[in-house]
């Protein structure tokens, strides 16, 4: 592997997380994410170029804006802390330039799915797109015979998804499931194969049930049966760390 590009990729990541946080504040709410300039949500004033420093800029001025002292939102510095983590992870753990690469991107997308499941319960369909591309490149590129394997495991886990989403409609008479998470297992299933996909779903199911339960302490209440969880954002966390740890090693 090129260290000149471990090093490019580790110190463009918070620049990258910064516009990931974008595409998880703008892509639900169907704005343009490319040429429309960065403002406050609370007084639209622009941001300041010298305001918008990944960490740095939200370190100095202390979480609030400049204009308005508006809280700026905790996830901006998060995603940014967010992709740098995870191109440290990749770097650490990939075996080629190629999969170096693509697996910033796949690991970039993950986050920026999960932004978008927290924030707002929806998984747009572009970055679920992306996703799938990403992890169909890395099965071409290391090793190129892993197309086909990785092609069944997009079926099956988005398969799957879809029938606990049709059989749950049928049964409980609702919605327990959306579209998204059936779109997101694609592009999940890809990129950790077949084997894996039971224990995805396991540290997934694991981490929502904990967080629900920590929701609910501090009421002291029960979990209902028809609490809202962004389980895509469970999804996304839970293929990142498996994705890693198949590579550790």
């Amino acid at each position: 592997m090129t260290p000149a590009l471990a090093i490019f990729l580790i110190v463009v990541s918070p620049a990258v997380g910064s516009f990931l946080a974008v595409l998880a504040d703008r892509l639900p709410r169907g704005e343009d994410v490319i040429l429309a300039r960065s403002a406050c949500r609370e007084c639209a004033a622009p941001v300041a170029p010298g305001d918008l420093v990944p960490l740095l800029s939200f370190l100095r001025l202390r979480g609030r804006c400049r204009a308005c002292g508006a809280a700026i939102p905790a996830m901006l510095p998060l995603m940014e802390a967010g992709a740098a983590f995870a191109a440290i992870a990749v770097v650490m753990v990939a075996r080629s330039n190629s999969e170096m690469v693509l697996g910033c991107i796949y690991m970039w997308t993950l986050l920026a799915l999960l932004g978008c499941d927290a924030i707002w319960f929806r998984l747009p369909d572009i970055l679920s797109a992306v996703l799938l591309l990403a992890a169909l490149a890395l099965a071409w590129t290391d090793p190129p015979d892993r197309i086909g394997p990785a092609l069944l495991a997009a079926a099956v886990g988005s398969g799957a998804f879809l029938c606990i989403r049709l059989l749950y409609r049928r049964f409980r008479g609702r919605e327990g499931m959306g579209r998204g998470d059936v779109k997101l297992m694609a592009g999940i299933g890809a990129g950790t194969g077949l084997a894996l996909l039971p224990w995805l779903l396991l540290a997934a199911a694991a981490g929502a049930i904990g967080w629900a339960c920590l929701r609910t302490l501090p009421r002291r209440a029960a979990l209902a049966g028809d609490t809202a969880l962004p389980f895509g954002s469970f999804l996304c966390a839970a293929a990142a760390l498996v994705w890693v740890l198949a590579r550790v090693g």
